[in-house]
């Protein structure tokens, strides 16, 4: 597996590739792998003949007071996994060269309106920051497919529109959200939650799966069903910053004969944890 770092060198070895016309799968991440990048990665290996994955901890993405500087990094850890995986080169861009002239004077793109609700209204700017990145390494990496985690589900739409809007030549896969045994959806910020807290944790996934048990069976009340999970959910501690059911591809108001998605965003001691399912 080739380690590179700098632009001239990806766009290089992606120059090769495409004369030799193989088809290029890419999983960007943030490191810290866990269970859920791995299941990325080996979705991807099956779709394409030269697999890229790329580790950047991107500072356009955090907000004010967020946890930038303390979000776990473990570089060697994830190159040993990736290449236990088949990845074929890990890009671990540094800063300077991505932002040379820093974050004060930088194009941002801002996919609208799917970006506005739930993280974009939590996390300001958050969604720009991603998006951003995420376009920025799509042009340098120039893909055939590009893998995301449905954990991350406005995300995951959210590049969908983008690659859609600017007609880039890239299928974009949603992976399903890899759960540990009480249904907690696996994240880099886990680590993060006491031995209590962890515990507790699943209840979001129970909560999700109350509401959906509830839509399939009939029940039109959203607003109802996502606040009795609300106030479920804080009575166990947690401090709630959206429940909703939404249309599956916009995230807009649906009703019961769309395709549906819920969304929960809950805070449960120091650690912010989103989920979704799909209805």
């Amino acid at each position: 597996m080739h380690r590179v770092r700098h632009i001239r060198e990806i766009r290089a070895q992606v120059e090769d590739w495409k004369r030799l016309n193989l088809k290029i799968g890419f999983v960007p991440t943030m490191g810290n792998l866990h269970g859920g990048h791995l299941t990325l990665i080996d979705q991807a290996r099956q779709h394409c003949d030269r697999l890229v994955a790329s580790i950047f901890v991107n500072p356009l993405q955090f907000g004010e007071n967020e946890d930038f500087d303390s979000y776990p990094r473990s570089i060697e850890a994830d190159c040993k996994e990736l290449m236990e995986h088949d990845c074929n080169l890990v890009f671990l861009p540094e800063y300077d060269s991505l932002y040379p002239r820093g974050l004060d004077d930088i194009t941002v793109v801002d996919v609208a309106p799917i970006n506005q609700d739930f993280e974009g209204a939590f996390r300001p700017g958050h969604l720009q920051g991603v998006a951003t990145i995420v376009l920025k390494l799509f042009h340098l990496v120039q893909p055939d497919l590009a893998v995301f985690g449905k954990k991350d589900y406005q995300q995951w739409r959210m590049i969908e529109k983008m690659v859609r809007d600017l007609n880039l030549a890239i299928d974009v896969m949603g992976v399903e959200t890899v759960r540990d045994s009480a249904g907690l959806a696996l994240s880099s910020r886990n680590q993060y939650l006491t031995p209590e807290e962890r515990a507790a944790a699943g209840e979001i996934y129970r909560q999700l799966s109350v509401i959906a048990g509830a839509v399939r069976d009939g029940n039109g009340e959203f607003a109802t069903l996502c606040e009795r999970a609300r106030a479920d959910l804080e009575d166990g501690g947690f401090v709630v910053d959206y429940v909703d059911i939404c249309h599956r591809e916009t995230l807009q108001a649906a009703t019961a004969s769309d395709p549906l998605v819920i969304l929960i965003a809950a805070q449960l001691g120091a650690t912010r944890l989103i989920d979704n399912m799909e209805i």
